[in-house]
């Protein structure tokens, strides 16, 4: 277990290191199983449907993690309380998280063949233990379904880093710090062995420190889901929020990575109010302006158009590599007093938006989310969107991991160019 993952004190210390380097990997024992059923009907999602893959099977072989279920299922099981099993789902999804971590970044056992740049095992284990959680039925009596929802909230957020983005500000002197986020695979269902060199990226950097000629860059990342309605519900102002708060702020630059167009990186210059209708990994769609939680800073009113405060030209002359560097300024609009969408460079005055830099889904949402929380709290912060190429798959769709490898690296490159220029 890395250093770096957040300190616990007393009795939450022996619990964390019991569930990180005993209960996960090892079988659930007969205590923990001694009561504990299986829910008649679980409430599954269609993320979950496809474990039963063999792909998915092979995936999680392959890295070692498919240990992760049955650990989860065990801890649940055993917490003895509803409470309990919270707190337990939340360090083992931590736990997760730093595996992944680790994996990725050559640290510890590689727990098969499966290539090291890998981000899948992450997301696969991550849904199996979701749906471990989903099924399960302990005997306690503080058991409930409003129970079992914080503890797939705990378990989620936790293995997303979320929970684990504490800077600890250089070894001499303050480096300059950078939180960024990547994503979840998807279009599983035209590829289920799709990975996202997003998510790959922010595993590999997770809790970095680059060493470049105007000093350390620090990083620290999460990864989101590709899902409409935990969007919705806030889950990027609240993974950015505690670093961008008036007063507290301890980031410097702040970049939202996804997977946009093959060939060629986009440094997103606008970002767009509206989400489209392409189905996210549970197959739901939407079109309406992203809704913002009231509970979050915002403005009002909601702004039609955000835009990067990066370094962009910076960033593009500093990285030379393997794929081109694009500016993108390119957005789709209505004109204020006109009907017909049109596509231009820059936005015009009063026009409605329809689709940003980034397009008009997840990708273009996480960066408006971000900008728009910056600009509502007056934050000075480098704040905005990375496009990574499209990862190319064999024969098989199965992931080129040398062309992985080199987009991590790449975008590595792009990230301390932001935090330095």
């Amino acid at each position: 277990m890395s250093t770096r993952t957040t300190a616990l004190t007393g009795a939450a210390a022996a619990l964390a290191a019991a569930l990180t380097l005993g209960l996960l990997g090892a079988p659930a024992t007969a205590s923990a199983q001694r009561g504990c059923g299986t829910a008649a009907a679980p409430d599954t999602r269609v993320e979950h449907t496809r474990l039963s893959d063999p792909a998915v099977t092979d995936i999680l072989a392959r890295s070692g993690f498919d240990d992760v279920a049955g650990a989860v299922r065990a801890v649940v099981c055993g917490a003895g309380s509803s409470r309990a099993a919270t707190a337990a789902a939340r360090l083992m999804g931590r736990a997760l998280w730093q595996r992944a971590v680790d994996r990725v970044q050559g640290r510890g056992d590689a727990g098969g063949d499966l290539p090291r740049s890998d981000d899948r095992p992450l997301y696969w284990a991550r849904l199996a233990g979701e749906l471990e959680i989903a099924r399960v039925a302990p005997a306690y009596r503080t058991w409930s379904e409003d129970a079992r929802a914080k503890v797939l909230a705990a378990f989620d957020r936790s293995s997303r880093g979320i929970e684990s983005t504490t800077f600890a500000r250089g070894e001499s002197g303050r480096s300059r710090q950078v939180l960024a986020s990547g994503f979840d695979p998807f279009t599983l269902d035209r590829n289920i062995r799709q990975s996202n060199p997003s998510g790959a990226t922010a595993l590999a950097m997770d809790g970095r420190v680059v060493h470049t000629a105007k000093g350390p860059v620090e990083i620290q990342t999460v990864v989101f889901p590709v899902l409409w309605e935990p969007f919705a519900q806030g889950t990027v102002e609240r993974a950015f929020l505690p670093h961008l708060v008036p007063g507290k702020r301890d980031v410097d630059t702040a970049v939202t990575i996804s997977q946009g167009r093959a060939g060629r990186f986009d440094l997103e210059v606008w970002n767009g109010a509206h989400r489209g209708t392409f189905p996210d990994n549970d197959r739901v769609s939407v079109n309406e302006t992203i809704p913002i939680p009231e509970d979050v800073p915002h403005a009002d009113p909601q702004p039609q158009w955000t835009r990067t405060t990066l370094p962009v030209e910076a960033m593009k002359t500093a990285v030379p590599g393997t794929f081109p560097v694009n500016i993108n300024r390119i957005i789709t609009e209505i004109p204020a007093g006109s009907t017909a969408p049109v596509t231009r460079e820059d936005p015009t005055p009063g026009s409605t938006a329809v689709a940003g830099g980034g397009g008009d889904y997840l990708s273009n949402e996480s960066a408006y989310r971000t900008t728009a929380l910056r600009d509502a709290l007056r934050a000075d912060t480098k704040q905005g969107h990375i496009h990574v190429p499209i990862l190319d798959g064999d024969a098989s769709g199965e992931p080129l991991p040398g062309m992985r490898a080199g987009i991590v690296a790449q975008t590595l490159d792009l990230v301390a160019a932001a935090a330095t220029s």
